[in-house]
């Protein structure tokens, strides 16, 4: 859909190390490419929105209800038009963060084998710009972006999102264990321990990282 329209209308892979100082100056200085990205990927103003999906829940009701439904979410079909992709381009540009329609996105992606399948206004990788343009410390949406990546065989990006993420998580726990998670998943225990290690001190109640971390012979207590 076309955002002139009438608004009528939370992981899965990665690795890395933590270098704090670099990574914090990459955070503050993401706002460096955004003329370009502007440029490329379009202005993020938009008829309706944009709108954060973290903190502006209650905009939210318009969108789901009209647009990204769970069939849209699934990929079984379209809301207001035949596929889902015209669906996913308007709750994106309307959320540009939208973290379950970016993951929706990833997997449309994969299943045309296209960057750009037919019906969306911008490229997967354009949509990942406009979110962290719009929001540069949303951990979930690079988490999202850095599996994109992986997938894509550009572990160095990928690596630098995860990097990213971890600064901008603070000591949130349930994101430093996703962060383990994927680090899990790349087999990079040495990190993954260590965000096992921050989720865990702040009273994380999932075991599931520890519990694989264990079965690798890669846990160990912290000191």
């Amino acid at each position: 859909m076309n955002a002139t329209k009438s608004p009528a209308m939370r992981p899965r892979r990665t690795p890395l190390p933590v270098l704090k100082h670099t990574l914090a100056a990459a955070l503050i200085s993401s706002a460096s490419w955004a003329p370009a990205a502007a440029a490329s990927c379009g202005p993020l103003e938009n008829q309706y929105g944009p709108f954060d999906y973290v903190t502006q829940k209650s905009r939210l009701g318009v969108v789901e209800q009209h647009h990204f439904t769970p069939q849209v979410e699934a990929l079984i079909k379209g809301a207001t038009s035949v596929s889902a992709s015209e669906d996913i381009d308007y709750t994106l540009r309307a959320f540009p963060n939208h973290h379950r329609a970016l993951l929706s996105l990833v997997r449309l992606a994969e299943k045309k084998r296209s960057s750009q399948p037919v019906g969306l206004g911008y490229s997967v990788e354009c949509y990942f710009e406009r979110a962290l343009r719009f929001r540069p410390k949303d951990s979930t949406v690079r988490m999202i972006y850095a599996s994109y990546l992986f997938k894509d065989q550009r572990d160095a990006q990928a690596n630098q999102q995860l990097e990213l993420a971890a600064v901008a998580a603070g000591g949130n726990p349930f994101t430093h264990y996703n962060i383990g998670l994927l680090y899990l998943e790349r087999q990079n225990y040495a990190q993954a321990l260590i965000h096992a290690h921050k989720a865990y001190a702040q009273g994380f109640p999932q075991p599931m990282l520890r519990e694989q971390l264990q079965l690798q012979g890669k846990w160990k207590e912290p000191n």
